[in-house]
């Protein structure tokens, strides 16, 4: 097997404390960030959620020569819309899906009317099914959102007039559909996710104490809370959009945070047989120094990859990569930092071992790996 260091000898788990202390100060912060946002009057929320949640318009362009989604972003913001999601269309390369928050201020009081009868207003609903608008407040919204499309689109050229875009030598483009997104679908949404991150925590800790131990479940359910509690102190903290795709990328940061821990127990569950003379805390800093070469290798391709995504990713994924990005991080400091020392700490509570900082090396005054295990009660034998 390729090892990058077969000798580290790091003593892990006398730097837990300082380590714990990081992560709690990250989780200071992130809570200070997002009640001060929220307590605050006039100022921002905890967290700055994208259209998916707060709603807005989605608007369908078609063009003749479709330009670079770089610059139709540039005349967005100039027309006044921050934080825009540009999108090519899957199955047409000659459209884009354009969605734009919730638009209000002085500067667009007086929208412009639907001028284009070939345009399908339409509102998405909660349950995923399309009806036509009938509330007179999301027709305004989409008129205001399709006249500010619209004008940001016209540095490009003119509208099509008629249905067929080719018919109209003068046209550079045509607004094909405009649709009001509903924030009521995105608050679904989040729940879904949220109870579906619950419920994998749950078959986690089920999992692990079938596998392994009480104790290790409850360190690996810890860590994997503390991933995912980061990554939303630093979106907090920053500000970054939170959408739909940013809940995707803490689902998977779940099932990446359980996948080091898993391997780190594992070898201290193998050490525990091999080396019964040895104490908990010994056992758990050579578990941790065997297997960091693989943690290396493994998670070192993660990263590159995801630092790939958060540079070359472009403004439509800078949510996602940005949490697997944050989320990779966490996920194997945690469980060096978080889910073993979590794992010992229980087991000296639960009485099954008493892990000690031992400078002297006379083992005697160590618990032993072997006293980590359940007892036996051995009853008498009548013959």
């Amino acid at each position: 097997m390729f090892q990058i260091l077969p000798h580290i000898n790091v003593d892990w788990m006398g730097l837990r404390k300082p380590l714990v202390f990081v992560s709690i100060a990250v989780l200071i912060a992130g809570l200070a960030s997002a009640a001060g946002r929220q307590l605050t009057p006039g100022g921002t929320d905890a967290f700055n959620l994208g259209v998916d949640f707060q709603g807005g318009t989605l608007v369908t362009a078609k063009f003749k020569q479709k330009p670079p989604i770089d610059d139709i972003r540039t005349a967005l913001n100039n027309a006044g819309v921050e934080g825009p999601i540009i999108q090519d269309s899957t199955d047409k390369q000659d459209e884009v899906l354009i969605k734009i928050p919730l638009l209000s201020g002085p500067q667009f009081s007086n929208p412009e009317p639907v001028a284009n009868s070939n345009s399908n207003l339409e509102l998405n609903t909660a349950a995923g099914e399309t009806e036509t608008v009938s509330d007179q407040a999301a027709v305004s919204q989409i008129n205001i959102g399709r006249a500010v499309v619209k004008r940001a689109l016209d540095t490009f050229g003119s509208e099509a007039e008629t249905p067929d875009l080719a018919a109209d030598e003068a046209a550079a483009y045509r607004i094909v559909g405009t649709e009001s997104v509903d924030p009521i679908a995105g608050e679904q949404l989040r729940d879904s996710a949220v109870i579906a991150t619950l419920l994998g925590m749950v078959g986690i800790l089920l999992f692990i104490a079938f596998r392994y131990d009480w104790t290790y479940a409850a360190g690996a359910v810890v860590a994997v809370f503390h991933d995912v509690l980061i990554t939303l102190a630093f979106f907090s903290v920053f500000q970054w959009e939170v959408s739909l795709t940013v809940l995707a990328a803490l689902l998977t940061l779940v099932g990446f945070s359980v996948n080091d821990s898993i391997v780190i127990f594992d070898r201290i569950r193998e050490n525990l047989t091999l080396h019964r003379d040895k104490s908990l805390y010994r056992l758990t800093n050579d578990s941790i120094n065997q297997t960091m070469s693989r943690t290396i290798v493994t998670n070192g391709l993660v990263f590159l990859s995801v630092l790939a995504l958060v540079l070359f990713g472009g403004e439509v994924l800078r949510g996602f990569s940005l949490a697997l990005f944050v989320g990779s991080i966490t996920g194997t400091y945690s469980t060096i930092a978080i889910a073993s020392p979590i794992a010992i700490w229980w087991q000296s509570k639960l009485g099954r071992a008493e892990m000690k900082d031992v400078i002297s090396k006379d083992v005697t005054t160590e618990k032993l790996a072997s006293a980590s295990r359940r007892s036996v009660t051995r009853r008498p034998v009548t013959r």
